[in-house]
């Protein structure tokens, strides 16, 4: 697993979001972009995640940043989770897992002593130009918008 870092240009990506539409790097060209990977939706600790970025979606928006969620979740358990938070921002559905692979963000993971592969909980932060501006490896999921925020 190579993740991607600071100074990379962000793959060309796309994939399908909740509503069953493409999404594509190419949609938000020349804007800001937080695109954020969580681990499975509508677990708590993505719960609190996408809903504090719910919360703060004007702030963040205010700083002329877009959102986009990327989990290996299906079109259906996304739409479900969107619906059920009242999510106003595309969660793409990576079940192949390109998205995650292409920001290097699936691989070996721990947790309670078990080692398995899966999504690390990490957010990009992109400029206008395609470049990655940052790279949030410690997220606290109550506390995201802010953590993007003070970048």
């Amino acid at each position: 697993m190579k993740m991607l870092k600071i100074g990379d240009k962000v793959p060309d990506f796309k994939g399908i979001d909740q509503d069953g539409n493409e999404v594509s790097y190419q949609d938000f060209a020349g804007k800001k972009l937080v695109v954020f990977f969580y681990p499975k939706a509508s677990t708590p600790g993505c719960t609190a995640e996408v809903c504090d970025l719910r919360d703060n979606e004007n702030a963040l928006k205010a700083q002329g940043y877009h959102l986009v969620g990327v989990s290996a979740d299906s079109v259906k358990r996304q739409k479900n989770f969107t619906e059920k938070n009242n999510l106003r921002f595309p969660l793409l559905a990576d079940e192949n897992h390109e998205i995650l692979n292409a920001f290097g963000v699936w691989g070996p993971k721990k947790f309670m002593g078990r080692e398995f592969d899966g999504i690390h909980r990490t957010t990009f932060i992109i400029d206008e130009k395609g470049m990655i501006t940052d790279v949030i490896e410690k997220v606290k999921t109550k506390e995201h918008a802010k953590q993007i925020l003070e970048k």
